[in-house]
């Protein structure tokens, strides 16, 4: 209720004056004794006041401001001029409740009342009896509370015990007078005139120069002995305190520099944080050194860390490298030196874990266990105490959006291990792996130490996220630091620039994840087991879906408890309409979206369905965004259904060919790459040369422009696999043959013919059962992919395998023309004759 504070000085003197300049003495033993005796009040008003503490028998200045507390004091001074003063908890409270203030205080007389000009209130007021609140009886306008009285107990005290209590105080404090210039020699003169312990030790304890939380705990001591042994406990530190000042002062050169003064200035400081028991530099660091005591140190870190500390010590707090060197051995400390989490090798757990987490992926699973399984048996063949895996570092290579990074993070749920993720795209400072050196302003660890400390364990699940996209320029190359990291030969001595001192790294599990391999380092592509991820089959997108997708969006939309479902079909729809990817990104934003529509047409009370179909699809969503790649009829010579591979799955590739009369144009069109060309010109160079075979006469390819064209012709499309596909388009034109309905190839072509095998089977061969396709050809060396590939999904797709091109044409191509052929008769030369 009340803002007031003490405006007395330090040792007052042995009397006070009024403004009538009447003279206060100091209590006389008599007036103590017949203090003592009066009879306190059951009864008192509460004046709560701020940074000083009121002592029975000491008179001090009170100057009040607030409207509450003038009113107590105007109430009390005319009437009996009693009331309990009692010291706030926190200074700092403007508006304090019953609960912001202290139980204990002291009965006190209002002795004069002063109102000053500025309109605040100045009451001179003489401590009686020490007391306890028992309860608060009034709040407003000011507290009131029901109060018992606390004795003093200093008549226990044998004659001799006073005498030696009294010298030892009176001694003490003279002491202070003397090494304190800034005191009065009056108050010595003060100090003398008392003659009883118990006011001379509250006398004493209202002036020493002390928190006023510590004159609350001497105020609230009820044993006088005790309490005045407390006393002189203080004013010994209060002593040795002055004393030290001294000799700091008395070693100071009476013309010290601006930089001798600062450093007089802070050995102050210090000591005064000490004796208050706040927070400095140097309490920084032995906090600092105390964390070190725990930790289990390399040999070569530990004498390093404490070659640091050595110079710490030696270093003025104020000078600039000082809060540089501090950050440093920080960094020190909070590294997981040596602290590793113990694996959990349960390979039926990681398995299941690893089956929750992903659908498909069986091949990558599969290496994964292997993978775990030989640092198993390692981890029980090793000396005990060796934790390092000297294994190859692992990289999940693939289209985006099929769980590379999430793979990373059940690893290391089913290592138990600690999961950190850093992510490299964009990045071309080679500090950001290294750091940088700590000469530097700003400087800090690489990312890789910081990583580490995030983890707090030596031996996290490390994730290297998107390699590929790493770059470089004038500021270093990334991916050459990084070679010292993904080495296990080396990394067990990894030298970060910002620590200088070598780091294990060797029991970190590093899993690096890319979209492409062309463009990272050859040497450091050298040094990681590629593990490639395929695109997810329509077939895996649906039950990805089903058992993953659905549910995650139901929980983030709202729609928890809400019975709605997914058809096939609808899925189908939306897999094949409405995306076009290798992964789900996607395919979970459609699903979210859908979701969200029936969210909103519940919470505007709307009829929903419970299961969702096509049709609702195209209402919510539109028209289909993607067509669906059909086979075409072969009706028409040149027409030839090929399989290619994109970087969101299989796709059916149609090539045309056409003639018109010329001189032998080749024209390539279709936004085709150097390789693909080259396959064409392969393709045209190996049908003339079988042309007799064929049943092709030579001169057809002299008096016949060809056009071979890609449809889609904004995309770019690259690749040899097209080899076969165009040879058997070429065939087809130039014989006018049909091709064999619902059929299907990829395959290279060599100049002699021979079908050399391609990549991306899996996606091609559900691509061709997807666009309706009944047969497809393919090198004989790519059988082996097809034990990829779920038989179930292949059910029904007869497959040959062939090794030169004529196998290719035996089936392909049909003996029966084409119903409307081209007309390829050569006209012969008229002679001079004829003309």
């Amino acid at each position: 209720m009340s803002l007031d504070s003490n405006i007395g000085e330090l040792l007052l003197p042995d009397f006070m004056s009024d403004e009538s300049g009447e003279m206060i003495p100091l209590l006389s033993p008599e007036e103590e004794d017949e203090m003592n005796k009066e009879e306190a009040p059951t009864e008192l008003a509460i004046l709560p006041i701020r940074n000083t503490v009121l002592f029975p028998g000491v008179v001090i200045p009170i100057t009040v401001g607030r409207k509450a507390s003038i009113k107590l004091v105007k109430d009390n001074n005319a009437g009996d001029k009693i009331i309990g003063v009692i010291s706030q908890k926190n200074g700092a409270q403007d508006d304090p409740a019953t609960t912001d203030i202290h139980t204990i205080g002291t009965i006190a007389k209002i002795v004069k009342m002063l109102v000053l000009p500025d309109g605040n209130t100045t009451i001179i007021i003489q401590g009686k009896k020490r007391f306890k609140v028992k309860e608060f009886t009034q709040e407003l306008p000011y507290f009131k509370a029901n109060v018992e009285e606390l004795p003093e107990n200093y008549d226990e005290l044998k004659a001799d015990q006073k005498t030696a209590l009294i010298a030892s105080l009176k001694e003490t404090a003279k002491q202070i007078i003397n090494l304190n210039p800034e005191l009065p020699p009056e108050a010595e003169v003060a100090i003398d005139n008392i003659e009883t312990p118990g006011f001379l030790t509250h006398f004493l304890s209202s002036n020493i120069n002390v928190d006023a939380k510590f004159k609350q705990t001497l105020l609230e001591i009820n044993d006088g002995y005790t309490r005045s042994t407390t006393l002189l406990e203080m004013m010994n530190k209060e002593m040795q305190l002055l004393v030290m000042k001294q000799d700091i002062q008395s070693k100071v050169h009476t013309d010290i520099d601006q930089q001798q003064r600062d450093y007089f200035l802070r050995q102050q400081m210090k000591v005064l944080q000490d004796e208050l028991g706040e927070e400095s530099p140097e309490k920084d660091l032995e906090h600092i050194i105390e964390q070190a005591e725990n930790k289990i140190w390399p040999e070569k870190a530990k004498a390093h860390f404490d070659k640091e500390v050595r110079k710490l010590r030696r270093m003025n707090p104020a000078a600039a490298d000082y809060p540089v060197t501090l950050n440093y051995v920080e960094m020190l400390v909070e590294l997981p030196w040596g602290d590793v989490t113990e694996d959990k090798f349960d390979l039926k757990e990681t398995k299941k874990i690893l089956d929750e987490d992903h659908y498909g992926l069986e091949k990558v699973k599969e290496r994964i266990i292997e993978y775990l399984a030989v640092l198993k048996l390692k981890n029980q063949l090793k000396p005990e105490g060796d934790k390092s895996i000297k294994g190859p570092i692992l990289c999940l290579y693939g289209p985006p959006g099929v769980g590379k990074t999430s793979l990373g993070r059940s690893i290391a749920k089913s290592l138990g291990r600690e999961y950190v993720r850093m992510s490299l795209g964009g990045v071309r400072d080679e500090a950001e792996v290294r750091g940088h050196r700590k000469t530097y302003i700003g400087a800090m660890p690489g990312k890789i130490i910081q990583n580490i400390k995030k983890a707090g364990k030596s031996n996290p699940v490390f994730i290297l996220d998107e390699i590929d996209k790493l770059a470089s320029d004038h500021r270093g190359d990334p991916s050459s630091a990084l070679l010292e990291v993904l080495d296990p030969e080396q990394n067990k001595e990894f030298i970060d620039n910002y620590l200088e001192i070598e780091y294990d790294l060797s029991q970190t599990l590093f899993v690096a994840t890319s979209n492409a391999l062309d463009t990272i380092q050859p040497a450091l592509r050298d040094r990681m087991e590629i593990i490639e991820l395929t695109g997810y089959t329509q077939e895996e997108k649906v039950e990805i879906a089903k058992k993953h997708l659905i549910r995650k969006q139901k929980e983030e939309n709202g729609l928890d408890d809400v019975k709605v479902s997914f058809s096939k079909a609808a899925l189908d729809t939306l897999i094949t309409g409405y995306t076009r990817e290798s992964g789900v990104r996607e395919l979970t934003r459609q699903i979210g979206t859908v979701l969200r529509k029936i969210a909103k047409a519940i919470a505007l009370e709307e009829e929903v369905p419970e299961k969702v179909t096509p049709e609702f699809i195209h209402k919510v969503l539109g028209p289909e965004v993607f067509e669906q790649e059909n086979y075409e009829n072969n009706q028409t010579a040149g027409i030839v259904t090929g399989l290619a591979w994109t970087s969101v799955g299989g796709v059916i590739l149609t090539i045309e060919s056409l003639l018109s009369r010329g001189k032998g144009k080749l024209t390539l069109s279709g936004k085709l790459g150097d390789v693909m060309k080259e396959s064409a010109l392969a393709a045209i160079s190996n049908l003339k040369s079988n042309a007799k075979s064929l049943g092709i006469d030579h001169r057809v390819f002299d008096h016949f422009d060809l056009h071979l064209h890609f449809p889609a012709g904004a995309v770019p499309k690259d690749g040899p696999s097209a080899g076969i596909t165009i040879y058997t388009s070429l065939a087809s034109l130039f014989t006018q043959r049909q091709i064999k309905p619902k059929i299907a190839m990829t395959g290279e072509i060599t100049l002699s013919g021979k079908v050399l095998p391609v990549g991306g089977i899996k996606e091609k061969i559900l691509a061709a059962k997807r666009a309706g396709i009944k047969e497809v050809i393919l090198c004989h060396k790519n059988q082996k992919d097809l034990e990829e590939i779920n038989p179930d999904y292949i059910k029904g797709l007869k497959i040959h395998f062939v090794k030169h091109v004529n196998e290719v044409i035996e089936i392909a191509l049909l003996d029966k023309k084409v119903t409307k052929p081209f007309d390829l008769t050569i006209e012969e030369p008229k002679t001079k004759k004829e003309k």
